[in-house]
């Protein structure tokens, strides 16, 4: 039918409305913006919003936000960054039903670390800055790289094997170091529970205690060194006896039972280290602690080269090594640290000795992939 000639000015400036996209309602998708964790805290006020940050750990309570042993999957913590671990500055997500398979924690603790967004409405959650109610849930598909060490490896790029160890040994042989008294206090901020800021995390076993309870007294928690301090005699001298990317806080009794072991998998169940076993020529920590450990290890033998007049460091495979500068067993270190890579807790504590302690980095916590161009 033709257009009666006196509509035909309407129509044309209508088309040209329509290109121009006046008059258009954009759809409410389009509308919701991608704002930050620290936008949504201070908005809260029952809008709808996607909310895009790292995934810190689930909240139990208004202060309470726990990294390990989820109890279910129904709420996880978003921080601006995967090092977060002060609550005020998260987020808490309550997850419906339909996303608790492929988000909540209890079932895939993997999230942890990685960067996601969330749609839903900006309302408190356990009486806390919250997104309730969530629509829609995306991404997942990267780790948080850490903050950014500028240029700090240059001189290992484009290098692999022996070469990229003794380029690694040249960075971070450049360090501050520390004495076994200044260890204690150290050790009180790299290792500080992210949910309880008055207490430690234990490195093999997990547990959270108060940083006031060091001491040599059975359930006090002491510096234990992963590295054996036996396996190349360093004892407590200033280097590889007082290097924090090695030394960690663990109960006395659980440090007893380690002793000088090697690193290996079998053995029984360590009393008072849940998921910790031993025998009488190794030890494995728990599960989320035995990449760690392979990093660390990895850390020193890189750093420990002969040097500094104190022996060549390096991990064989073997078990049983005694007082020989050598901690087995490679081949579990590297299975170790390939199956638990580095979360959050790490790279925080990575960044922490950098930035206030020693001024020097664990390169496997940054670079996991060097691990095995350096021992293929």
């Amino acid at each position: 039918m033709p257009i009666p000639r006196a509509l035909r000015p309407a129509l044309v400036v209508s088309v040209v409305l329509a290109l121009l996209g006046f008059g258009i309602t954009p759809s409410t998708a389009a509308t919701t913006a991608t704002i930050s964790v620290s936008t949504a805290i201070g908005r809260q006020d029952g809008s709808t919003a996607t909310v895009e940050g790292y995934v810190v750990g689930q909240p139990t309570a208004t202060s309470t936000v726990v990294r390990s042993n989820f109890p279910n999957d129904f709420a996880l913590a978003l921080a601006d960054s995967a090092s977060q671990t002060s609550t005020s500055a998260m987020v808490y997500v309550q997850i419906p039903s339909a996303f608790r398979a492929s988000y909540g924690l209890q079932s895939n603790p993997g999230r942890m670390g990685q960067k996601i967004t969330v749609t839903g409405t900006l309302s408190a959650y356990f009486s806390h800055p919250g997104l309730k109610n969530a629509t829609a849930f995306g991404g997942g598909g990267s780790d948080d790289p850490g903050p950014d060490p500028g240029d700090y490896y240059a001189g290992a790029e484009g290098k692999s094997g022996p070469a990229l160890k003794a380029a690694l040994h040249t960075i971070i042989s450049s360090q501050t170091k520390l004495t076994y008294d200044q260890v204690w206090n150290a050790l009180k901020d790299t290792d500080q529970d992210p949910a309880n800021s008055n207490n430690v995390i234990d490195i093999y076993s997990g547990r959270s205690q108060s940083k006031s309870s060091n001491g040599g007294d059975p359930d006090d928690w002491n510096r234990e060194h992963v590295w054996a301090k036996s396996h190349g005699d360093f004892g407590t001298a200033t280097g590889p006896g007082t290097d924090i990317h090695h030394l960690r806080p663990e109960d006395v009794s659980v440090n007893g039972a380690r002793g000088n072991l090697d690193f290996d998998n079998g053995g029984s169940a360590v009393a008072q280290c849940s998921g910790c076993t031993a025998d009488s020529d190794s030890f494995a920590p728990r599960p989320a602690a035995r990449g760690d450990v392979a990093r660390m290890i990895f850390y020193m033998a890189v750093r420990y080269d002969g040097g500094d007049g104190f022996a060549d460091l390096e991990p064989n495979n073997s078990v049983g090594n005694g007082s020989a500068p050598y901690i087995g067993k490679l081949s579990v270190l590297k299975a170790w640290a390939a199956a638990d890579p580095p979360d959050a807790f790490e790279k925080r504590r990575n960044e922490v000795i950098y930035t206030t302690y020693q001024h020097n980095r664990n390169p496997f916590i940054d670079h996991p992939e060097w691990i095995t161009s350096i021992w293929p």
